[in-house]
């Protein structure tokens, strides 16, 4: 069986980069360890590895929020103005198809 992607998903890919921004973008207010955020998002530690730091902490996609023990724990940085248009674009997505599929059902 296979699990149901997200509109942001089947509209801009089903990549590891966009997974993690996905995920993090479905609970901005919420901070997770790398572990957790490879594991909500589907990918492998490893491969998260390799664009983290780089793609996502440099550009200021993401922030540190707080340590927990050995565990660093990040959140996506709503006060960067590209995440505030991702935000607005995945939520404008949403409506839109909600709409579409509403419309569809009431005029059958």
């Amino acid at each position: 069986m296979q699990k149901e992607i997200s509109i942001f998903l089947r509209v801009f890919g089903n990549s590891p980069k966009l997974r993690v921004l996905d995920f993090l973008m479905s609970f901005p207010r919420f901070d997770y360890s790398l572990t957790d955020i490879a594991k909500n998002a589907k990918i492998g530690y490893s491969t998260l590895m390799l664009f983290w730091k780089r793609d996502f902490v440099k550009t200021g996609l993401v922030i540190e929020t707080r340590k927990v023990g050995k565990s660093r724990m990040f959140q996506i940085n709503e006060k960067n103005p590209a995440v505030q248009q991702l935000l607005k674009l995945d939520w404008a997505l949403s409506k839109y198809v909600i709409n579409k599929i509403t419309k569809k059902e009431v005029a059958v």
